[in-house]
């Protein structure tokens, strides 16, 4: 099939990209071209902002595709300039949503297709579920071929995926205190996305994923006490001192944090992922996240240049510290 990838360099869409090619499709790229990640051989690379239309259209031309995979759509504003690109040259448009959509808190678990999409707290959340609406309502008015996808936490080797980032592993080979919302034993499912890709290729040109919505998780779901311990294992580190504080609290300190704790990683994350298996059932998780935190440890480790400690945000943990031990 012929795919056309918009994004294509990020930490999902870069897994799928090579997961396409290696399935032997015909595949081209639409973006900046800004390299942030290499394109395998083969890949046609089409350079273009798709936030100007009309570079977009000049840029495709007058080429059809049988998929369009749309990873860099975060509004309905964003999807509609898509849409006027590619609507009429696809036979199926699938649009990257968010599990982080799911209603919050959950009411229970686990989330599947059919848990309600309502997220107050988190605006990112609430445009995707606004494209969300308007892409199933252009399905049911006009039959757009629209498939919708759902990742949460999807990973690689060079994405960190607490709220600190590289500045949490300095901290912990420091010695210093980390920070850890809530108690730390909330479960958060975390997706390698190599497995992401296996399950996504699946979907591409499958005709009875046209209409429909599938959650793309793995089924390991660790706590975030786990996720840090891990870390602080593979940074060579035997006891981290783990400080709990609530997410909320978090948010007061530093309010860029609190929509996607309280929005998101402050509750137990589970999926009942039988919807996408049943059509792709070589889907699984291969990769848990002890074996994950070391290969982002290593890649860190041999890119010295990638260990960048945010200064704000550190003093902004001593300051949450400082406050726990003071309050007892």
């Amino acid at each position: 099939m012929r795919v056309l990838f918009i994004g294509g360099t990020g930490t999902i869409s870069a897994a799928c990209v090579r997961a396409a090619v290696g399935a032997g499709h015909e595949v081209s790229v639409l973006n900046r071209g800004s390299g942030r990640q290499p394109l395998p051989a083969g890949v046609r690379e089409i350079v273009a902002d798709i936030r100007d239309e009309d570079a977009s259209r000049r840029a495709i031309g007058g080429q059809d595709f049988d998929v369009v995979a749309d990873f860099l759509s975060f509004t309905p504003d964003h999807v509609e300039t898509v849409l006027r690109l590619v609507e009429g040259r696809c036979a199926q448009y699938i649009f990257i949503s968010s599990a982080s959509a799911y209603d919050k808190p959950p009411r229970r678990l686990p989330v599947t297709e059919s848990t309600p999409l309502r997220n107050p707290y988190w605006q990112y959340s609430r445009e995707k579920i606004a494209c969300e609406d308007m892409l199933v309502g252009a399905y049911r008015d006009r039959g757009l071929p629209v498939t919708i996808v759902r990742p949460s936490h999807t990973y690689d080797h060079k994405l960190l995926p607490t709220m600190g980032g590289w500045t949490d592993i300095a901290r912990i080979r420091a010695g210093k205190p980390v920070v850890v919302h809530g108690d730390g034993t909330s479960l958060w499912t975390l997706t390698h996305s190599d497995d992401f890709a296996v399950a996504f290729t699946g979907l591409l040109g499958a005709p009875q994923a046209i209409g429909e919505a599938y959650t793309i998780t793995g089924d390991h779901a660790p706590t975030w006490n786990q996720i840090y311990g891990w870390l602080a294992q593979a940074a060579e580190v035997t006891e981290p001192r783990l400080v709990h504080i609530a997410s909320e609290t978090i948010a007061v300190f530093r309010p860029d944090l609190g929509p996607g704790l309280v929005g998101d990683k402050a509750h137990s994350m589970v999926f009942d992922t039988a919807k996408i298996r049943a059509l792709v059932p070589e889907f699984r998780t291969t990769v848990r996240f002890d074996e994950g935190a070391r290969r982002i440890l290593a890649h860190f480790d041999a890119n010295p240049e990638l260990q960048r400690v945010n200064p704000e945000l550190d003093a902004a943990f001593d300051r949450m510290v400082a406050h726990a031990d003071s309050a007892g």
